[in-house]
């Protein structure tokens, strides 16, 4: 399952091996998803909701990943029920990979931790809204949502050796009960 899955880029990876669900609040990324799934041949169930209320049965699925999605809601109580909901729909066991943008990379050093970033689309800016994590504060996050925290570590681009300032973060975790 892939939660927040935009225009479907990160399904690409999965297509060979794996029964894909995306989940995604915009209706019109489904849209562009459904035409990417097309594009490169693939199915995917698609379905419109929030991560905090995610349409599936307990247990339902062995993988999930979230890529740049928790860090776009804005009040802790939501970011925790959002990470337990994906606890419930995952089995005993299950694994998710998930990543969020790092508070402490360098263009947000002079930011607090919630940013407001412009994105241009067509002549418009619009702004989205943006939680920063700190390494600690997200597996923290993750753990108080009854996870096991597998690894944590930058994206694979990052190449300084002190990872605290990375672009993103990246987490792999596991459901254990």
């Amino acid at each position: 399952m892939n939660l927040g899955c935009a225009h479907g880029p990160d399904f690409l990876p999965f297509k060979e091996d794996f029964e894909l669900y995306g989940v995604d609040y915009s209706v019109e990324m489904l849209k562009f998803a459904l035409k990417y799934s097309k594009k490169f041949a693939f199915p995917v169930n698609l379905a419109t909701a929030d991560i905090r209320a995610l349409p599936y049965a307990d247990r339902a699925f062995d993988y999930a990943i979230a890529v740049a999605t928790y860090h776009h809601i804005d009040e802790k109580e939501e970011r925790l029920a959002s990470l337990r909901e994906l606890r419930r729909v995952l089995r005993p066991g299950g694994e998710a990979f998930i990543t969020a943008w790092n508070r402490w990379q360098p263009r947000f050093w002079f930011s607090g931790k919630e940013a407001m970033v412009p994105w241009r689309a067509k002549s418009e800016t619009l702004y989205r809204y943006y939680y920063l994590f700190s390494y600690n504060e997200l597996e923290r996050l993750i753990i108080q949502a009854g996870f096991t925290v597998l690894k944590s570590f930058p994206e694979s681009t990052y190449r300084f050796p002190l990872k605290v300032f990375s672009r993103n973060i990246c987490l792999l975790v596991r459901k254990e009960e």
